[in-house]
């Protein structure tokens, strides 16, 4: 089954310099000049992947990632020229997975679509529902509960939460977090891992009867403990 590629990007140039790269990787490639085009290239052609520029007329790359993660978790890296860390950190709260900076190389951008797809395939095989006392985790369908209650999540929050689950005890620092999560050495500031953090923690609104917490280690990291019964 082949792998579609959707170049959004007002910039016919950038298309045209990375359709051939990523034709020669195998993948099929289409392309959208503006937002409203890649909205409906988006439903058209079903991509595996989507290559979004942020400066583009009529609908912006933001507002498009916004409108594309209410139906969908389809990897979407940044492509911009507007590289300030609160667009950075904006765009992946947005629900991006990978934020590049232009200029950039060809092969910087393959590298970067494989390594989501790589994370993609490992989350794939090791995706087996988890239950902690009162705390319900499905990665496969992004879904989150405490007491049967359903927490509404983003794609970020849940892989966070699921991966500091998985391995209770463990300490995660920052850079380790950013780099499993976000599937790439974030250049930027990253505290962008204690926001995450900080909105997981008020949206689990985490009780002192609860027998699991998420702690911070103040200069290492943050870990998932298990508390032992009463």
């Amino acid at each position: 089954m082949s792998t579609t590629i959707l170049i959004a990007d007002d910039n016919i140039e950038i298309i045209d310099i990375l359709t051939p790269y990523l034709k020669r990787e195998g993948y099929d490639v289409v392309s959208a000049l503006n937002g409203e085009e890649a909205l409906n290239e988006f439903k058209t052609s079903n991509p595996s992947l989507i290559l979004l520029d942020v400066m583009m007329p009529i609908i912006d790359g933001m507002e498009v990632c916004r409108i594309i993660r209410r139906e969908s978790d389809v990897p979407i890296i940044m492509l911009t020229a507007r590289g300030e860390y609160n667009d950075k950190i904006l765009g992946l709260e947005l629900g991006a997975d990978d934020y590049i900076v232009k200029p950039f190389s060809p092969g910087e951008v393959i590298a970067r679509i494989k390594a989501i797809f790589r994370r993609i395939d490992n989350a794939e095989s090791s995706s087996k529902p988890l239950t902690l006392h009162n705390l319900e985790i499905n990665i496969e369908t992004y879904t989150v509960k405490i007491n049967h209650i359903s927490i509404t999540l983003t794609k970020k929050e849940i892989e966070l939460l699921y991966l500091l689950a998985s391995n209770p005890g463990r300490v995660f620092t920052r850079d380790v977090l950013l780099d499993k999560i976000w599937g790439y050495e974030y250049f930027g500031n990253s505290r962008t891992v204690d926001t995450h953090i900080k909105r997981l923690r008020s949206k689990l609104n985490i009780k002192d009867d609860f027998l699991w917490d998420i702690k911070t280690l103040w200069g290492l990291g943050y870990k998932f403990e298990v508390k032992e019964h009463a």
